[in-house]
């Protein structure tokens, strides 16, 4: 059946899905990060230093990435063999339970040493939910999508990102503007953790009530689903694997220094006023989610690769001249630094889902995409804010935080060149996709 045949209210709906699931998901993700680089290190690692407990902070917040490539195989496993629906609804779940858990508790002044580990107890949660996540939500956009659109229909599951750091940073602006600084500090930085459970409620509902992708219902069907896709992935597409992590290294490493980063940077560091900056984190957000459907639409006409080598080359050449505008404190070059820095994030994110998708087999899809999304962001954003801490601390100075963002951005570059052109452009791969 070609894809101008696709009913457009069930298309919709599944684009819908995706984009307020993965909002969801990801502001639940995002004020952990958030909170980290504000109070968390004060809360619950009080007997370290200032700046000790700032980077024990920053560790909770990659150790959650380490569960990342666990759920991409969990979640991908059970993508794959029991479909992409079910998988988007318990992830969902997850993550609401582990985020309205980390709202709920009880600081190292309370509790001790306990406070730290549950800390990191949950936010390995997040990391699991997190792994298999953006899989579903992006291969039920793009098995959806009609053939010439797919990265179009794929970025509704890459929107989730930015969307979910504006509403994040939304938040944590509102209630700077209303608390005192000690009241924010005693109990108002449970707040945003707590509204994820009206949030997760809402999604859910979402969720529900779209219908499973239709390229499982075929698998499923035809009994032609991999019992071992992680297995099959590694055996018969390994280049695949390396170039799909590698792509994403870049984009995860200096996603996670915009978003977090440089709010602890910025207020630690410089002295910027935190409600200055939080305005500043949403206006490179607001570009970030243009330049995501900009790039996806971009990519169908042109390709996946030639989007993909413009946003890396950005990200390449962008990271000094960043922090040199970052470090003159002044807001009007704050705001041109993270908007030129965001349209090269869009540009290496908005393709990711249909690329993604058409690197792999659908038999072992979901492991395929959900694996390589969690390597590279282990890889890239696991460790990306604590190991600029320790580097601006080591150095005084920003620009060793600039050379470790080229360093990586030219590692993703690499891993972009070896995209094939045949698997770069939706008219090729669309028997791919529709098998």
């Amino acid at each position: 059946m070609s894809g101008r045949a696709v009913a457009a209210r069930p298309l919709r709906r599944v684009a819908v899905a995706s984009a307020v699931g993965t909002t969801i998901e990801w502001y639940d993700y995002f004020i952990y990060s958030t909170a980290t680089a504000l109070v968390f290190g004060k809360l619950f690692f009080t007997t370290l230093s200032p700046a000790s407990g700032t980077l024990a902070a920053f560790a909770t917040l990659g150790v959650g990435f380490l569960a990342r490539p666990v759920g991409g195989i969990l979640w991908g496993h059970f993508g794959d063999r029991v479909g992409r629906k079910a998988m988007l609804v318990l992830s969902l779940l997850l993550m609401g339970f582990a985020t309205v858990g980390v709202g709920l508790l009880p600081t190292y002044s309370a509790i001790g040493v306990w406070a730290p580990i549950l800390l990191l107890v949950l936010r390995l949660l997040q990391g699991l939910s997190a792994g298999g996540e953006w899989g579903g939500a992006a291969l039920m956009a793009v098995e959806h999508a009609p053939e010439d659109r797919r990265g179009r229909y794929g970025a509704f599951s890459q929107i989730g990102v930015p969307a979910g750091l504006i509403l994040a940073q939304l938040v944590f602006f509102v209630l700077g503007r209303t608390l005192t600084d000690a009241q924010f500090a005693s109990w108002g930085w449970r707040v945003p953790f707590l509204v994820s459970i009206v949030l997760v409620g809402v999604g859910l509902v979402i969720r529900l009530r779209i219908e499973e992708s239709p390229v499982f219902s075929r698998l499923r069907e035809a009994e032609q689903r991999s019992s071992r896709p992680m297995v099959d992935v590694l055996r018969e597409r390994p280049r695949a694997l390396l170039v799909a992590s590698g792509s994403f290294i870049a984009n995860t490493a200096i996603g996670y220094i915009f978003l977090a980063y440089l709010l602890s940077y910025g207020t630690s560091v410089l002295k910027i006023n935190r409600t200055t900056l939080l305005v500043v984190v949403i206006v490179g957000s607001v570009t970030w989610l243009v330049s995501i459907l900009a790039a996806a639409a971009w990519s169908d006409r042109v390709g996946r690769k030639p989007v993909y080598l413009a946003g890396s080359v950005l990200l390449v050449v962008w990271p000094i001249p960043f922090f040199l505008l970052v470090d003159t404190k002044a807001t009007v070059w704050l705001i041109v630094a993270v908007i030129v820095l965001n349209i090269g994030l869009g540009a290496t994110y908005g393709p990711q889902s249909a690329l993604f998708a058409e690197l792999f087999e659908p038999r072992y899809r979901y492991s395929g995409a959900s694996f390589s999304y969690a390597i590279g962001a282990v890889l890239g954003g696991g460790f990306a804010p604590l190991i600029a801490t320790a580097l601006q601390t080591a150095t005084g100075t920003s620009l060793s935080v600039s050379l470790y963002l080229v360093a990586v951005a030219v590692l993703s570059l690499v891993a972009v060149l070896f995209i094939p052109r045949d698997q770069s452009r939706s008219s090729r791969t669309a028997a791919a996709i529709r098998s």
